[in-house]
C-alpha cells in the first residue's frame, strides 16, 4: 500500500487546494511545444520585459560586497521600508511610519498569504471577489478561514453585492480581500469606492487587505487610487504593493506591505519564524528602483498600452469585440458567443491546437470567471499580430 498520494493530496491542507487549472493548458502547452511547436504563450502573467539596467547593476554591486552574503532582516531592511514610504509620500501623499507601518514581503503573493495566515483563526470569514487571483481566495483556504465569494461581474454594483454579503453572512466576516486595478477582470475602481469601503470596514469591524499589484500599470489618464488615501484606512487595512510589475522584476521576489501596524506586526513576527528576508543585493536593488528614475516605469506601460492596442484592434477586426482595459498587463474577453457554451477549458485548448495561442481559462479564477478567458500582454506586437492570425483560424472554424 502506498503512504503517499501524488501532489500530496492525502495530506489534510491539500485536501482542500483544488488541482491548480492552468496547469491543464500548461501541460498541453509544453507537449505542443516539444512536438516543435510555435506557441505564442499569453497564458501567464510573467513579464518578458528586461529589468532596467541601472537596478541590474546596482544588484551586481551589491552582490560583490560579502557583508551581503549574510542573513537579512524577515521584515526587510530599514533603508527599503524607508524607500517604501518615501514612494508613498511621493506617489499618494501618504505618510507612513518605515518602523511599523511598512513590511518588505517576499513579492506580494508570499506577503499577502502569510498577512492572512498571521491574522485569521479557524473558521473566520473572509469575502473576495470572483473571479479572482487565486491567492486571494486560496491563502483564506490555507490559514483555515472560511472563504465567501461575492461576484465581481461587468456594469454590476460590487459594492453593494459586498454589503448584501455582510449582512447575509453568518458568522460576522473578519476580512475583505480586493485588489484594483483587478487580475483578471481588469476592473479599476476611484478613490469613492475605497472610501465607502474604508467606512464600510470601521462599522462592520473588518480588516481590509487591499493588493496594488497593478498600481502603475494603468492607460489612458486613468490614476489608480490607493487604499491608504483614504482618511483613516490605516486603522483597518493594508495594502500590497510589488516591484514585479512596474520595473520588470518578477523573479526578483520584492514586495511591501504597509498601513496597519498591528496587522503589519503579526505579519513580520510570522515571517520570523518562516524566512530570513529577500536576499539583502535584491533589497538593496530594490531601493535604487524606488528611489532613482523613473521614467522605465513609464515606457513599460507605454509598451503594454500598444500590446493592448495591438490585441484589441486586431481581435476587433476578426469579429472578435472586447473593451480596451483601462489598468492591469492583461485583457479579459468574453468567448465569441458561437463557442461560449465550450467553457473555458476547451475554448482555451482549441486556441492551443488550431491557432498555436496559450491563454487562461477563466473558471481558473473562480466559477464567475467561466465564459471568459485571460490574454497576458507578455509576447511582442508581432507575435500578437501572429496570435490574431491563429485565433482568426479557431473563429472561422467555429462559427
Amino acid at each position: 500500500m502506498e503512504m503517499f498520494h501524488p501532489e500530496g493530496a492525502g495530506f489534510h491542507r491539500m485536501q482542500r487546494l483544488p488541482p491548480y487549472i492552468f496547469g491543464i493548458v500548461n501541460q498541453l502547452k509544453m507537449e505542443a511545444r516539444r512536438r516543435g511547436e510555435d506557441i505564442i504563450d499569453l497564458g501567464m502573467g510573467n513579464p518578458d520585459l528586461p529589468t532596467p539596467k541601472h537596478i541590474v547593476n546596482k544588484l551586481i554591486e551589491a552582490v560583490k560586497n560579502p557583508r551581503n552574503h549574510r542573513y537579512s532582516a524577515s521584515k526587510g531592511i530599514y533603508k527599503l521600508r524607508c524607500a517604501a514610504a518615501g514612494w508613498y509620500q511621493r506617489r499618494y501623499d501618504v505618510d507612513l511610519d518605515p518602523e511599523t507601518e511598512s513590511v518588505v514581503t517576499i513579492g506580494a503573493k508570499e506577503g499577502l498569504g502569510h498577512l492572512v495566515l498571521a491574522t485569521l483563526g479557524p473558521g473566520d470569514v473572509v469575502l473576495v471577489p470572483d473571479p479572482t487571483y487565486p491567492i486571494h481566495a486560496y491563502s483564506v483556504v490555507i490559514a483555515g478561514g472560511d472563504l465567501r465569494s461575492v461576484p465581481l461581474m461587468g456594469g454590476e454594483d460590487f459594492f453593494q453585492r459586498l454589503l448584501t454579503a455582510t449582512k447575509q453572512t453568518w458568522p460576522h466576516p473578519k476580512m475583505v480581500i480586493v485588489s484594483f486595478p483587478h487580475n483578471p477582470t481588469t476592473m479599476v475602481v476611484d478613490l469613492n469606492f475605497f472610501e465607502d469601503l474604508v467606512a464600510f470596514a470601521k462599522e462592520h469591524h473588518l480588516m481590509i487587505v487591499h493588493d496594488l499589484a497593478y498600481g502603475d500599470i494603468v492607460f489612458d489618464g486613468y490614476k489608480a487610487p490607493s487604499l491608504l488615501q483614504v482618511k483613516g484606512a490605516k486603522d483597518v487595512g493594508v495594502e500590497f504593493t510589488s516591484l514585479s510589475k512596474s520595473y520588470n522584476m518578477p523573479g526578483w521576489r520584492v514586495g511591501f506591505a504597509v498601513g496597519n501596524a498591528e496587522m503589519l506586526a503579526a505579519l513580520a513576527r510570522l515571517k520570523s519564524y518562516f524566512d530570513y528576508g529577500v536576499f539583502q543585493p535584491i533589497q538593496i536593488a530594490g531601493i535604487i528602483a524606488l528611489n532613482e528614475d523613473q521614467n522605465c516605469v513609464q515606457q513599460t506601460v507605454e509598451e503594454y498600452r500598444k500590446r493592448r492596442d495591438v490585441l484589441i484592434h486586431g481581435l476587433k477586426r476578426v469579429g472578435w469585440e472586447i473593451e480596451k482595459p483601462k489598468g492591469t498587463m492583461f485583457v479579459w474577453a468574453e468567448i465569441p458567443k458561437p463557442l461560449k457554451k465550450m467553457g473555458s477549458i476547451d475554448f482555451s485548448k482549441l486556441l492551443l491546437k488550431e491557432g498555436k495561442v496559450a491563454v487562461s481559462p477563466g473558471i481558473g479564477f473562480g466559477e464567475h470567471g467561466e465564459g471568459f478567458v485571460r490574454f497576458a500582454l507578455v509576447e511582442n506586437e508581432a507575435r500578437i499580430k501572429q496570435a490574431v492570425k491563429g485565433i482568426q483560424k479557431v473563429l472561422k472554424k467555429g462559427v
